[in-house]
């Protein structure tokens, strides 16, 4: 695995494995704007809203052995996508670090909860009545999520407030944390140094 931080906010990574080759270029203080190619359309889709609704510019191009599964593909996107965002966050001093959103879509509604610390944790509620939506596994939004937080790291509480539609639920939830992120990622000036105690997070 090779990386690079382009500049103080943006980050390159590309990882190689006998599984995957993925290449990832992140701009957090981006415009919303980006490339998403996985090979698996749904996924493809929610890190399109997640891209979206946070003002990240992410290009992400990932090959993996998608005739034997897709978990490999998954996961290991959101295992680059985090070290992607650790780079880019880079000492984190000054940021907001905290937020909570809740977003509805339409029946669904999803909480996300979100520390921008460097302790990886995730509190995961979300529950589907089906187990695919095509040929993506719906534990693999647990997988995906999971590797994007413990290599960012960050922590991290999704919560199913309300929801029946699988869809509708899987992309609330990538919504909310969205723009969570977004707020937890700004600088504010009246923070001096990290926004802790311990004067680093």
């Amino acid at each position: 695995m090779s990386s690079k931080i382009t500049n103080q906010r943006t980050s390159r990574i590309e990882r190689k494995t006998n599984e995957t080759s993925i290449t990832c270029n992140l701009n957090i203080d981006g415009t919303g704007q980006g490339v998403i190619a996985t090979g698996i359309p749904f996924f493809d889709h929610m890190l399109s809203q997640l891209t979206r609704h946070s003002f990240i510019d992410l290009d992400l191009s990932a090959s993996g052995d998608l005739e034997i599964d897709l978990h490999h593909t998954v996961e290991d996107a959101g295992m680059v996508l985090g070290i992607a965002v650790k780079e880019a966050l880079g000492d984190r001093q000054g940021i907001v670090r905290y937020a909570d959103t809740k977003v509805p879509l339409d029946e669904a509604c999803i909480e996300c909860v979100l520390d921008l610390c460097t302790r990886p944790f995730i509190y995961y509620d979300l529950k589907f009545n089906k187990e695919k939506i095509n040929n993506f596994e719906l534990e693999l939004n647990l997988e995906f999520w999971r590797a994007f937080a413990f290599n960012a790291p960050f922590t991290l509480h999704l919560r199913q407030i309300s929801g029946i539609n699988s869809h509708h639920i899987i992309e609330a939830g990538f919504k909310a944390f969205a723009i969570s992120f977004d707020h937890a990622k700004q600088v504010d000036p009246r923070i001096k140094g990290a926004r802790s105690t311990k004067g680093t997070i």
